[in-house]
């Protein structure tokens, strides 16, 4: 299906609010490198004695999944690192992948003598984690939070994530770029909420309407939307739904900033509480 351009020199350019810059992504070319360079030693396989070709294609068996575990192991920690409270990756999977790219080296390089093979494991193991870091290996700003608590907030978060996903697949079927960017402008824009409940489990009850009951509500329009304007092009539909987005949007972040107002509460209440005490103790002269 043909579409109308929709770049930065295009006469509707001006109607459209510019994108919000993308984030790269966390799986760079140094991790695709990885899916590549294994099949050196599948090539070379062919051109050894039948112990070589086993150790080989061994060699390369471990290597594809060190790349995968590489792979799965980055994106966990940028996971990880995007958040203010988070767990440990339950599988510390790059220093798997450094243990298996140590394996896998040595192996290859076994028919020179054990030695060889051995310093080459060693040295393979240690250049992965040098490239790619180890894993997190403790919980991150979990300090006082119920383990049950953060339980729910994250399976509440990843559930509204999924009714995200659902409409940003639905809005692609209409086959309009521009309504494709505005609900991407939608999901960044009420990201922080999701964000602000990880940050703090305790929030998850005040938030729970608008991460449940309003997020399904949005996916269920946008799913009826994308199939009626696949079909019709329907302006007044088409408007309507925006204006759905604008209404949505303008509601979570008076949530989100209700959330925060609430904590700068409790902390004035805390602070002032302090205070108190300290003056009865004699500690701090009582204004």
């Amino acid at each position: 299906m043909s579409q109308r351009f929709g770049g930065r020199y295009s006469p509707q350019a001006g109607k459209a609010a510019a994108p919000a810059l993308a984030r790269p992504h966390p799986v760079g070319a140094r991790v695709n490198l990885l899916f590549v360079l294994p099949f050196l030693f599948a090539i070379k396989a062919f051109f050894q004695d039948p112990m070589g070709l086993g150790l080989n294609l061994l060699a390369f068996g471990l290597l594809m999944l060190a790349a995968w575990l590489t792979r799965e192991g980055v994106l966990a920690q940028a996971a990880y690192e995007a958040r203010a409270v988070a767990r440990r990756p339950a599988i510390p999977r790059k220093i798997f992948a450094a243990a298996l790219t140590g394996v896998a080296l040595g192996l290859a390089t076994f028919a020179g003598g054990p030695a060889a093979a051995v310093i080459l494991a060693a040295l393979g193991a240690t250049l992965h984690v040098m490239a790619f870091g180890p894993d997190p290996l403790r919980d991150k700003g979990m300090e006082g939070i119920d383990s049950f608590q953060t339980e729910r907030a994250a399976n509440a978060v990843k559930e509204a994530e999924s009714h995200l996903s659902a409409m940003q697949d639905a809005i692609r079927r209409s086959g309009d770029r521009a309504l494709a960017q505005r609900v991407e402008r939608f999901a960044a824009t009420i990201r922080p909420l999701f964000r602000a409940v990880e940050n703090d489990p305790r929030r998850l009850t005040a938030a729970r309407r608008y991460l449940g009951i309003y997020l399904v509500g949005a996916r269920d329009a946008t799913l009826k939307f994308a199939d009626l304007y696949a079909r019709s092009k329907d302006a007044t539909a088409r408007t309507a739904y925006e204006a759905l987005l604008d209404d949505l949007e303008g509601r979570f972040d008076q949530r989100r900033e209700a959330l925060m107002a609430d904590d700068r509460g409790a902390l004035d209440i805390e602070i002032e509480v302090l205070r108190e005490r300290l003056a009865r103790e004699g500690l701090r002269p009582d204004p």
